[in-house]
C-alpha cells in the first residue's frame, strides 16, 4: 500500500513539474512574441527616417539612400540588409563624402534583375548610377555584398575608383573540388519571430551581440534577399572561380579584417591577399565581423586610402 503511494506522489509531481515548465515555456514564448511585435513596429518606423528614394529602373525598382557631399562611395550591405544597413556601414563618412546606400536585390524595397546574380547586381548599380548622373565611385562592401562589389570591380573598371572590403566575403586561393550550393540561414529560419527568438545565441555563434537583432528586423521583408544571397550570391566566387581573375584588378583595394570574425574566415583572407594586385590591408586582433571599436581607426584608413 505504501509502495502504492508514493508511486502515486511521484506521478504527481513529475506532472506538476512538466506542467509547471510547459507553463513558463508558453509565457516565455508568448512574452517573446510581444516584444517581437514592438520590436518590428519600431523597425518599420525607424526605416522611414532614413527618407529612401526609389529608382525606376529598366527590370523593377531600387530603394536607396543618397546623403552627403564629394567623393561619392556606393556601400554595398551584407545579408539581412538593405539601405538601412548599407547607409549605417558609411554613416561615420558622410560628413566628408556622399554615400549612396541602396537596397541588393530583393531587400526592402528592391526588385531582382534576372538571375539576381552578381554580375547582374552590378549592372543594376550601373543603371542605378546612370540615373543619378554619377560617373565613377568607391564602392565599400561588407559581408555577402563582397562577391557583388568585386564582381563590380571586375565588370567596371572604368567606373571604379577603389575597392574597399569590410570583414566581406572574399575569392578563393583555387578552384574548389566542392562548396556549398546554400551559404546562409535555412528559410524556416528568417522570419521576425524565429530570429528574435534565436537573437540570444548570436553572440556564441557569430560573435555578434543579440542586440544586432534590431538592425535585422523586419525580417519578413528581407527574406527573399536572405535567401537569393543564400543561393547566389553567397556560393557564386566558388561556383564560377574562373569568373573572379583578381589578379586582373585595375583598381586600388581596401582591406579590413579581424581575427576573430566568426562569420567570415580571416585565415581564408590571409591567404588570397596576394592575389590583389594593388592592395592595402589592415587587420585587426578583435572586433568579430562588425569590427566593433575601430570606428576611427577605419574611418581615418578609409580617408587616406581616397585621398590617395
Amino acid at each position: 500500500m505504501k509502495k502504492s503511494t508514493e508511486k502515486v506522489w511521484y506521478k504527481r509531481m513529475w506532472i506538476y513539474i512538466t506542467g509547471g515548465i510547459l507553463l513558463v515555456l508558453a509565457v516565455y514564448l508568448i512574452v517573446q512574441g510581444i516584444r517581437c511585435n514592438m520590436a518590428v513596429k519600431s523597425s518599420e518606423e525607424s526605416l522611414a527616417a532614413y527618407g529612401a528614394k526609389t529608382a525606376h529602373l529598366s527590370y523593377g525598382d531600387m530603394s536607396y539612400v543618397d546623403k552627403g557631399k564629394g567623393e561619392v562611395i556606393l556601400s554595398v550591405h551584407g545579408i539581412f540588409g538593405g539601405y538601412d544597413q548599407a547607409y549605417n556601414t558609411c554613416k561615420d563618412f558622410s560628413a566628408d563624402y556622399r554615400i549612396i546606400a541602396p537596397s541588393r536585390f530583393e531587400y526592402l524595397g528592391s526588385d531582382v534583375l534576372g538571375n539576381g546574380t552578381p554580375a547582374e547586381q552590378a549592372t543594376a548599380y550601373i543603371e542605378l548610377l546612370d540615373e543619378l548622373g554619377i560617373e565613377k565611385v568607391y564602392l565599400l562592401a561588407t559581408s555577402a555584398g563582397g562577391s557583388i562589389a568585386i564582381r563590380f570591380a571586375l565588370d567596371y573598371p572604368e567606373r571604379t575608383k577603389g575597392l574597399i572590403l569590410y570583414c566581406s566575403a572574399i575569392p578563393l586561393t583555387e578552384k574548389p573540388e566542392s562548396y556549398a550550393e546554400y551559404a546562409g540561414p535555412p528559410a524556416f529560419l528568417c522570419n521576425d519571430y524565429a530570429m528574435f527568438l534565436i537573437s540570444p545565441l548570436f553572440e556564441p555563434i557569430m560573435g555578434m551581440e543579440p542586440s544586432t537583432i534590431y538592425s535585422m528586423l523586419p525580417v519578413k521583408d528581407r527574406k527573399d534577399g536572405v535567401i537569393l544571397d543564400a543561393s547566389i550570391t553567397n556560393p557564386d566566387m566558388a561556383r564560377n572561380f574562373e569568373d573572379y581573375p583578381i589578379e586582373d584588378l585595375g583598381v586600388p583595394t581596401l582591406i579590413f579584417h579581424a581575427k576573430d570574425d566568426k562569420l567570415a574566415s580571416y585565415t581564408d583572407t590571409e591567404k588570397v591577399i596576394s592575389r590583389f594586385p594593388n592592395c592595402t590591408f589592415i587587420s585587426f586582433e578583435s572586433g568579430g565581423h562588425l569590427l566593433t571599436g575601430h570606428g576611427e581607426e577605419i574611418k581615418k584608413a578609409v580617408a587616406e586610402f581616397i585621398s590617395e
